[in-house]
């Protein structure tokens, strides 16, 4: 498959990206500067730029079979307060974009990773948590993947959101449990090449489509 990837130099979208190429399909990706991809360029298509440049990301998904996003709101460090490194409106409009681009190519089927909380399944979430979101900067990555889906889920019915629980520390790729009616323990907890490997199985096997998956490692 001919497959766009976006957020390819995030600690999951690297992972997209070599998993990806390891599986044979031919990639393309969107980065501000090519020194910043983690495997050897030659390997992969790229458009230097980035999601909000209409025209950039259109180039990009021409002739593309899926787009995969694991794009997020980056912050200067990882405490919840620290600075956002991007608008507050990143993720809004990048969403906006890639729905412009996918229309414009006719390209029916988008996988994205937002996160457990987003959504339908904030409610889940423990009171602490829903305090530190409220309370923090991490209020505006929330707000950013809930305006994301909502969006996605106006284009078509090709989608997928998959909603991943808390990253471990793990390298490794697991067994993972989807929860769909369930919701997962509050220890759940799963690797980044868990999430990458199953984002690759839904656009390859056209699973879960219109659903927002949550996913845990057993």
């Amino acid at each position: 498959m001919r497959i766009l990837i976006l957020g390819s130099t995030g600690r999951i979208g690297r992972i997209l990206v070599n998993e990806a190429v390891q599986r044979g399909h031919d990639v393309i990706v969107v980065v501000g500067h090519k020194s910043r991809l983690k495997i050897t360029p030659d390997l992969l298509t790229v458009f230097e730029g980035t999601p909000l440049n209409n025209y950039t990301l259109a180039e990009a998904a021409r002739g593309c079979d899926a787009i995969l996003s694991t794009l997020n709101l980056s912050r200067t460090s990882y405490s919840p307060w620290a600075k956002l490194r991007a608008s507050k409106d990143f993720l809004t409009q990048a969403m906006t974009n890639i729905i412009a681009a996918a229309t414009e190519q006719r390209i029916s089927r988008i996988v994205i990773s937002t996160a457990f909380g987003v959504g339908d399944s904030k409610k889940h979430l423990r009171f602490w948590y829903r305090w530190l979101i409220r309370n923090s900067n991490l209020r505006y990555a929330y707000d950013g993947h809930n305006q994301q889906e909502q969006l996605l889920k106006q284009y078509g019915n090709n989608w997928t959101i998959v909603r991943p629980v808390w990253f471990n520390k793990s390298s490794e790729e697991k067994e993972v449990k989807v929860y769909l009616d369930q919701i997962p323990k509050a220890s759940a907890k799963i690797s980044r090449q868990s999430v990458a490997s199953f984002m690759l199985d839904a656009v390859e096997q056209n699973l879960y489509t219109a659903q927002c998956p949550i996913i845990a490692e057993e």
